[in-house]
């Protein structure tokens, strides 16, 4: 893969993942949305059908990782690390540009909507706040994600016929539905940096802060759990 499809396809796929994940958080939340108050099944299906449509749109250009945790984790795995920084930088960007996306989408719920409740749209948030808690719950929930496409990759029916990419996407559907409750499972420092940084900047009517004493958790909890992910694949696989 070329540095030029490595970056388009790290940063067409995770914005097209951001603009249908929060997509589906704008949709239960905003005042005229018609999915308003549909719950956290259609949260988790909603992000599950997002990687799904991000992965395989962008598979071959990139791997489609999408995810620092992923890239991190495989480059745990193979000792690889070359290209870490361009598909890092490449996630991050096309995370933040997806969730203005979503914005654009939903600007007039937005503009009706009106209260400071809408940071959940972009960006994650714990229901008890205790951070070594919320930290190991974004490790585990992490480490599982990365554990399992580690694993899942040896399987070399799953790789020739791309069933891979919709294990992940009902991967991610489980954890959310398991372990995504106590902290809205970002389980993707992209997913979640990108779209606090577009919630800080955007001109969002009643939007209220942006939370930024809880932003390190689900960077460094995501990140150490797909690197100890990659370490233990190494070690088994």
């Amino acid at each position: 893969m070329t540095d030029k499809s490595i970056f388009l396809g790290e940063f067409l796929g995770t914005a097209l993942l951001l603009l249908l994940g929060n997509g589906v958080c704008a949709a239960v939340t905003l005042t005229k949305s018609k999915a308003k108050g549909a719950g956290w099944p259609v949260v988790t299906f909603g992000w599950g059908f997002a990687v799904l449509s991000a992965a395989y749109a962008t598979q071959s250009l990139s791997g489609a990782h999408l995810n620092p945790a992923v890239t991190i984790g495989i480059a745990t795995r193979t000792g690889e690390w070359g290209k870490v920084p361009l598909y890092l930088a490449a996630q991050f960007l096309g995370a933040f540009v997806g969730a203005v996306l979503c914005w654009l989408a939903y600007l007039g719920q937005f503009r009706a909507h009106n209260k400071d409740d809408v940071l959940g749209i972009f960006a994650t948030g714990p229901e008890v706040r205790n951070a070594g808690q919320n930290l190991i719950t974004e490790f585990l929930a992490t480490f599982v994600l990365v554990f399992v496409i580690l694993g899942s990759g040896q399987t070399e029916g799953l790789k020739l016929s791309g069933a891979g990419t919709l294990i992940v996407a009902l991967l991610v559907v489980g954890i959310g539905m398991s372990l995504g409750g106590p902290t809205g499972y970002a389980i993707n420092p992209a997913r979640d940096l990108g779209p606090r940084i577009a919630h800080a900047v955007l001109p969002i009517p009643g939007k209220g802060g942006s939370d930024w004493g809880y932003a390190w958790i689900p960077i460094v909890g995501p990140l150490a759990g797909g690197a100890v992910a990659g370490l233990l694949a190494s070690a088994v696989f």
